[in-house]
């Protein structure tokens, strides 16, 4: 079973536009509501990719319970969310089809209580016992100490569990230290964690800091791995336009899943950067081109080398 935590899950609404005009009144042309957070998004392209896989993290008022009947009867999606007294948050994205700009308006979350947050890790304790992998995903929800990553790494490694870490902020930069065995951040983050916009440069720093290997997601220029057995560059074929929300997420599934599989870094890569680009194509996060994906799959290419022996 691979473990994904969403502390801040959220019911993800996606309204279409023809044209979207700040100031203006609009008419929806289509209005898409589906279980949200990244751990959750990761957890669903899991499912599809036909991986056994646990949802856990916070889950709370009437959105909250809207969120866990729409993962009710996922196939082989488990959901483990544990209940607060506040809350679960909406998440807002605007796609205009004109142009294929998308925004988003993202609320803040519950506030998260002492007595709720010991009751999670007591659950998240007990998964890992039986997680072949666990994913630490997105941001922290008001009330949980911003070392709280930090923590939940700690205790994944303790437990011998292989723990990817995707977050970003203060958030990001006390997780790294706790020395996750994959951080996957995106161009911006890290940037933001290590002062540095040169992809390798950034990347590699980014291991310094503690992280075993980093994958760093470039958008439409694809992934770049750095690895204790080498370093790596994929990208697809060609730009392909769409809806980016949940692609970064994809990638986040794609190598978790390779890693259960000890697929070989290249074969991680390849899965990652096809699913990301799928997903684009897809109009909610969470979910791919299947077609997309499998022809990708054949026409992504790997450049780079392995550290020598």
């Amino acid at each position: 079973m691979i473990l994904t935590v969403t502390l801040n899950t959220a019911l993800d609404i996606t309204y279409r536009v023809p044209s979207l005009r700040a100031g203006a009144s609009h008419r929806v042309s289509e209005v898409l509501e589906r279980p949200g957070g990244k751990g959750v998004n990761v957890a669903r392209v899991l499912a599809a990719l036909g991986h056994e896989v646990t949802v856990t993290g916070f889950s709370g008022g009437p959105t909250g319970r809207v969120l866990r009947d729409r993962l009710t009867g996922v196939p082989r999606l488990t959901d483990a969310l544990v209940p607060v007294a506040g809350a679960t948050r909406r998440t807002v994205t605007l796609v205009d089809d004109r142009s294929g700009v998308t925004t988003h308006l993202n609320e803040p979350g519950p506030d998260i209580t002492h007595a709720e947050w010991s009751a999670f890790q007591e659950v998240y304790e007990d998964l890992l016992a039986s997680a072949s992998a666990v994913a630490l995903c997105g941001s922290l929800p008001p009330g949980v100490p911003v070392g709280a990553y930090a923590n939940l790494v700690r205790t994944a490694r303790a437990a011998q569990v292989p723990v990817l870490l995707d977050t970003s902020g203060a958030a990001l930069r006390r997780g790294v230290a706790a020395r996750p065995d994959l951080l996957k951040p995106n161009a911006e983050e890290l940037a933001e964690l290590t002062g540095s916009h040169e992809p390798l440069r950034a990347t590699q720093d980014a291991r310094r800091r503690g992280a075993g290997t980093v994958v760093a997601s470039l958008g439409a220029d694809g992934l770049l791995a750095v690895t204790p057995e080498g370093r790596w560059r994929a990208a697809p074929p060609a730009r392909l336009a769409g809806n980016p929300t949940g692609a970064g997420d994809a990638a986040v599934a794609g190598l978790l899943s390779a890693l259960v599989e000890h697929r070989p870094w290249p074969d991680r890569l390849i899965r990652a950067t096809a699913l990301s680009a799928a997903t684009v194509l897809s109009p909610v996060a969470g979910e791919f081109d299947t077609a997309v994906y499998e022809q990708l799959l054949t026409t992504i290419t790997v450049t780079g080398e392995a550290t020598a022996a």
